[in-house]
């Protein structure tokens, strides 16, 4: 029994009448409140309560009910419902599936916002909300309508930046994958609704213009034509007002705020089509254009449902991701019984049994069978990865890689590059550019022939595509972002793409970068009777105590051998190396310095190899060297190669020993590499190349490497590599593969080539399309199917980004 049915079982029991399900209060006799919670419909106290509990379960936010400590509150009568209805997204139960905790009070969370359809709506949101104090961020994804926000707890609640979103017009939701999917059929819903009556009457009032048609040229009766004017007067009035809201209602948002929008025009246009069509029918005078109306407002319904589609599909790669997360865990309890539970009320510690064809709830330490799970959407690779079937939780909720990953997603694809913002920028202006045009013409036809000026006017205002200009940056980004991951790059800021398309050199770590980071045994040089297997048996049974990189590299290559020795009296020297007996004898394994201190005589001078050395002694006498080096990964020289092939310059800066680095740059073929470099010498090399005009690249793996991956103009990690570095960059390759820094370099061209396509056409058609309708050579109806058209276009050319 839930904690909230105990309050409730108490609080009938003392009163003797029935609670409300949400508050816990008496329901009143005869109330017919209630709402279908968990199953069940609930009673409910108040509308107050019934719209508070309704919120929850249309957010997909239920299991509150399921786990929540005490009764909510009951609202209070005089405030509205809204306020009422968001207050709840404040409580920490609510926000755990949503909600990410951050340095300090830094919350951070993902919103599906509602009401967005042109980027006049972005702009105005992110302009209204980045000004509330406490917000950090607010930057919102045209293409999927998510928004990504950030604040300061302290100052700010959430629910007041969701109470300040909804003032303005617009609507938001924490987002889920569910809640979006519900939120695009309702939209798809409403739009094939609105389509569907435009369509159908749009039919009958073309029927009736055909008549009018024929009767002009074989003759036709006055009152019969009267007649058919006001049949045709009455079938378009239902669309105007209930099929024309799709333009209406975002356009008057946008005024209300004293921002002009991508809608004004195309309501304008419609307004004074329907009105001066209708002021000629009450006049018996002049002509009518409801065939032009109709068609104008069916035919652009289509092209946004078409948008709709193409925009959905766009921004399907998170919302996949997010799917990976099942909504149910099985958590083995401390007798040996599995119980299952909500995904969320993991907590670290927690075993977790992962069954055949199971999701995996949370990121874990597996520890127990075998099996195999399938990552290509994290990794990018086919091949299914060993897992086991029971493992023991880390990390949960907003913490895990895949909610990471599907945060760092959103935060690309609502991130604009400078192309996109001149974009947007030019739009906004082109608004206010069109209607001065609009009214300039209209007055030339005024003086020219009075008769087509109105339909001039309303031709202009129909054909011009703003709308194509601000889809044809963050359509390409949506697409590519989700294409990238699925190959294993992680773009996590979408400017990224344009400083990558425009890189002219590629800067490399060394360790960790171009090599697995993993240090081997390469040989054992052997100055003694003792045997290199010996040598390499007797040092590694040594080293086994110790968790140092070069000691464990000794270790693995000693069990090769067979079984580790016994050894005895270890005595640990921090930075230098190790000493002990082993089978009786007293063995030195360190390095030149060790040797130094302990009088150890090292003749051989071993400071120019590229090897790192460490020295073993016997009994007090030089007995062999072993030496190791980080292997180079497979793929490095392939890739160095391609990116050559790109035009692009390579180049080594690392901390490495010189020599070391020097010998790797020549085996990989890169003319300029730098070893013994500190963080701040690497960074000086890199803002040295940036002063010179270099756009630079930076690929990383390590803590040293934050500070150039933050001021290089595209970063990229390692996915292996450290959390601050992955952090600082731009761009992290999942499965650490070199070669997909090419592909991402060739890539991002094509995006960027894809996003000109997009503007280009925009502009062009603009251009061609005003004079001929500020010319008289286009109707209306043949406007609203180049508009359409336009739009279409940018999108469907956007989306042959996902198979290039």
């Amino acid at each position: 029994m839930s904690t909230v049915a105990v309050s409730e079982e108490k609080h009938t029991a003392a009163t003797g009448e029935e609670a409300c399900f949400h508050c816990g209060l008496p329901v009143p006799p005869g109330s017919t409140f209630h709402s279908h919670v968990l199953g069940e419909d609930r009673p409910m106290c108040c509308p107050g309560c019934q719209a508070v509990a309704d919120a929850i379960v249309e957010n997909g936010m239920e299991d509150y009910y399921r786990h929540r400590t005490e009764p909510g509150v009951r609202p209070a009568d005089n405030m509205s419902r809204m306020l009422e209805e968001l207050s709840v997204f404040d409580r920490p139960e609510m926000q755990k599936s949503f909600v990410a905790n951050r340095a300090g009070d830094t919350r951070e969370a993902s919103l599906i916002l509602e009401g967005i359809v042109c980027s006049a709506c972005v702009w105005l949101t992110e302009r209204h909300v980045r000004q509330l104090p406490g917000v950090i961020s607010f930057s919102v994804n045209f293409s999927t309508h998510r928004a990504q926000v950030s604040w300061d707890n302290r100052q700010i609640k959430l629910s007041e930046i969701l109470h300040a979103i909804a003032a303005i017009g617009y609507r938001a939701h924490p987002y889920d994958p569910n809640r979006q999917d519900r939120v695009f059929k309702r939209e798809r819903h409403l739009l094939m609704q609105r389509l569907a009556v435009a369509g159908l009457v749009y039919l009958q009032v073309m029927m009736i213009s055909m008549a009018l048609y024929f009767g002009d040229y074989l003759g036709i009766n006055d009152q019969l034509r009267y007649f058919f004017w006001w049949v045709s007067l009455i079938l378009s009035t239902p669309i105007v007002l209930y099929s024309g809201q799709a333009f209406f209602k975002p356009a008057w948002r946008d005024l209300k705020q004293k921002q002009v929008g991508m809608d004004l025009p195309v309501s304008l246009s419609i307004i004074l089509a329907y009105a001066g069509s209708a002021w000629a029918v009450i006049t018996n005078s002049g002509h009518i254009y409801f065939d032009s109306v109709t068609m104008f407002i069916a035919l652009l319904l289509g092209g946004r449902l078409l948008e709709l589609s193409a925009r959905h599909k766009a921004g399907e790669m998170s919302e996949s991701l997010t799917r990976l997360v099942p909504a149910v865990a099985h958590r083995i309890e401390p007798d040996g019984s599995v119980l299952a539970i909500p995904a969320f009320d993991l907590v670290e510690g927690d075993r977790v049994l992962i069954r055949p064809g199971d999701a995996v709830p949370a990121d874990g330490v597996v520890h127990e069978g075998e099996s195999s799970v399938n990552a290509a959407m994290l990794t990018g690779e086919s091949v299914p990865e060993s897992k086991y079937p029971v493992m023991t939780v880390r990390k949960v909720g907003q913490d895990t890689l895949v909610s990471s990953i599907v945060r760092l997603i959103d935060r690309a694809q609502s991130q604009k590059p400078k192309i996109s913002e001149l974009a947007d920028r030019f739009a906004r202006k082109f608004v206010f550019a069109l209607l001065g045009i609009t009214v300039v013409i209209t007055a030339i036809w005024l003086w020219i022939d009075p008769s087509k000026a109105f339909w001039v006017a309303v031709a202009i205002l129909a054909i011009t595509c703003p709308c194509s200009i601000s889809l044809a940056t963050p359509s390409a980004i949506a697409v590519a972002v989700g294409r990238m991951t699925r190959s294993g790059v992680l773009v996590t800021r979408g400017y990224a793409l344009e400083g990558l398309a425009h890189a002219t050199h590629v800067v490399f770590d060394k360790t960790g970068t171009l090599t697995d980071g993993q240090l081997a045994v390469q040989r054992v040089q052997t100055m003694s009777s003792f045997s290199a297997d010996e040598l390499l048996l007797w040092s590694g049974s040594l080293e086994q105590q110790t968790e140092h990189s070069v000691g464990r590299a000794i270790v693995v290559a000693a069990k090769r051998n067979g079984d580790l020795l016994p050894v005895s009296d270890v005595k640990n020297h921090p930075g230098r190396g190790m000493t002990g007996m082993v089978l009786g004898h007293g063995i030195t394994v360190g390095n030149l310095r060790l040797f130094d201190e302990l009088g150890i005589a090292a003749p051989v001078d071993f400071s120019a190899s590229a090897d790192l050395q460490v020295l073993i002694a016997i009994d007090g006498q030089l007995a062999g060297v072993v030496h190791l080096s980080d292997t180079i990964r497979a793929d490095a020289k392939a890739a160095l190669d391609e990116i050559v092939s790109l035009g692009l310059k390579p180049m080594i800066l690392s901390g490495d020993h010189e020599a070391r680095v020097a010998q790797m740059a020549k085996s990989l073929g890169v003319e300029l590499a730098e070893g013994g470099l500190l963080p701040a010498e690497k960074l000086a090399r890199v803002e040295q190349l940036q002063s010179q005009g270099a756009v630079v690249l930076m690929v990383g793996d390590g803590i040293n490497d934050a500070p150039v991956l933050a001021q290089a103009q595209v970063s990229m990690a390692m996915g292996g590599g450290t959390v601050i570095a992955r952090h600082s960059s731009d761009i992290v390759l999942i499965n650490d593969q070199l070669k997909q820094i090419p592909f991402s370099l060739r890539y991002s061209r094509r995006v960027m080539a894809n996003i000109k396509e997009n503007l280009g056409w925009s502009v062009v058609y603009n251009a061609i399309a005003i004079p001929l309708a500020a010319a008289g050579f286009v109707q209306p109806w043949a406007a609203a199917i180049g508009m359409s058209l336009s739009s279409i276009l940018v999108v469907g050319n956007a989306l042959r980004l996902r198979w290039d």
